[in-house]
């Protein structure tokens, strides 16, 4: 591809992206406070909603300081030696993590999902000195372009941004670039584009200025080093949607809601007042708001509001039920921790089954599409560097064990089904529990409860008859 091919590509996926983005940006307007040049604000339902549900998938995906994946086997009686070798490879890659950026670039990254529908993360090697192997930049939405593959996922990514000289050249130390000018907080317009191909992913980098179009970079992959994700999605569409969206009517009368409130409120402090006027009171001019004089003729009673035969707080009825619903959609009624200290142990256990539930759909999307790539496109960086074997998280070689806090709610739900079928066999008498392979029984718990292979003995063969 060249550059002319691909800033072409990138425009025609420009323009499918731009009815999108009116929609973002009312998103981050009410919901992430404070948005620079954004609506002004009332109500901070949203915005705190929206900050507790990322941080929420953080903890229960991806909790910093903990294993929240594993690497082990596919076949079920694979050599000891290899499920340790995978072990001990899980073990290094959570080091680096631990180490890196992950935890910090990923709140945003989720901040993006949360709102826009769609995050992006950039994975790269660290310089060689450094801490970890691994650094991450979450990409904000709106410096890129989308493109869905066959396979469903987003693998193609344009990141579209403006570096300075100096940025340019550390970045691309081997590229032509083109003079500094006199300002040197003078940017350029550069494209990164990485698509996949028979043998990997594919990377191009152009420096657009002047009209004219020079290749930065270009390489090969073996996984893309970005990783984009969405919350949720309709048939047909590229871009995800997000529980900002399904609530943000919600959220944009509850702002009007509050700006009301707040005016009515100004109003009663200050109040509004009338002076005696020997002229004759234009109605076109009266302003009702705070402090306002109001002229009237001598004499006269002057404005006279027509009262109502009753009188309640619409606005905190509807502000309440506005603010319950924007709660309930971004799930800060679900993910929050139980308060009532009567709870009993099965009842919270419960309740983090309906989480589980909830967040069945989205998490699966989130597991096929931002945690494989992640930790396949990380493990190629320590691979590359000689820190863990030579591993392919395939049906082939091995398999990724979430563990994460979310993950390990279904593990409990299949564990406590084996051991009620074990307490029934049990039950039913020594002929019956001859049936059971106690070690398989055990093993298959420690595979369902993501136990460590360390503890676990190599199994013995079985006699044949």
């Amino acid at each position: 591809m060249t550059p002319e091919d691909l800033l072409a590509r990138v425009e025609r996926a420009l323009d499918r992206r731009r009815p999108w983005e009116s929609v973002w940006r009312d998103c981050y307007d009410h919901a992430l406070a404070a948005t620079p040049g954004g609506a002004t604000l009332h109500d901070s339902t949203a915005a705190d909603a929206a900050e507790g549900l990322a941080a929420s998938l953080l903890a229960e995906l991806t909790p910093p300081w903990s294993r929240w994946f594993g690497l082990a086997p596919v076949e079920a009686d694979a050599d000891p030696d290899l499920a340790a070798s995978l072990d001990r490879a899980a073990d290094t890659l959570q080091g680096h993590f631990d180490r890196s950026n992950l935890s910090l670039e990923l709140h945003q990254a989720f901040l993006d999902l949360v709102i826009a529908g769609t995050g992006i993360l950039l994975v790269e090697e660290a310089p060689p000195g450094e801490t970890s192997a691994l650094r991450f930049t979450a990409v904000p939405l709106r410096d890129a372009v989308l493109e869905e593959g066959p396979s469903g996922r987003l693998d193609t990514v344009f990141r579209l941004a403006r570096l300075t000289h100096a940025t340019l050249a550390a970045r691309y130390p081997r590229a032509d670039l083109p003079s500094p000018l006199e300002n040197p907080d003078a940017t350029f317009r550069v494209v990164e584009a990485t698509w996949p191909d028979r043998t990997g992913t594919r990377f191009l980098a152009v420096l657009d200025h002047d009209g004219r179009m020079t290749m930065l970079a270009e390489g090969r992959f073996h996984e893309s080093p970005f990783v984009a994700f969405r919350w949720m999605k309709a048939p047909g569409e590229t871009y995800g949607r997000s529980p900002v969206m399904k609530a943000l009517p919600d959220i944009k009368t509850a702002n009007k809601v509050v700006e009301l409130v707040l005016k009515n409120a100004s109003i009663a402090a200050t109040g509004i007042w009338q002076a005696d006027d020997d002229g004759v009171l234009n109605p076109a001019t009266v302003r009702l708001e705070p402090g306002a004089i109001i002229p009237k003729a001598v004499g006269s009673s002057g404005l006279v509001p027509l009262k109502a035969p009753g009188s309640f707080d619409v606005s905190q009825l509807v502000l309440s039920d506005m603010r319950a619903r924007i709660r309930s959609a971004l799930l800060a009624d679900r993910l929050s921790l139980p308060r009532d200290p009567r709870m009993t142990a099965t009842e919270v256990l419960e309740r983090s089954a309906e989480t589980a539930r909830l967040l069945g759909a989205t998490y699966g999307r989130l597991q096929t599409e931002l945690l494989t790539p992640l930790i396949a496109r990380s493990l190629s960086i320590l691979r590359r560097r000689g820190e863990v074997p030579a591993i392919e998280t395939d049906a082939h070689a091995a398999r990724i064990a979430y563990q994460s806090p979310l993950a390990r709610v279904q593990g409990r739900a299949d564990a406590a089904n084996t051991l009620l079928f074990l307490q029934a066999i049990a039950a039913l008498g020594p002929q019956a529990a001859g049936v059971v392979d106690l070690p398989a029984a055990a093993r298959h718990l420690a595979r369902t409860l993501a136990a460590p292979a360390a503890i676990l003995t190599s199994e013995a063969p079985r006699e044949t008859a």
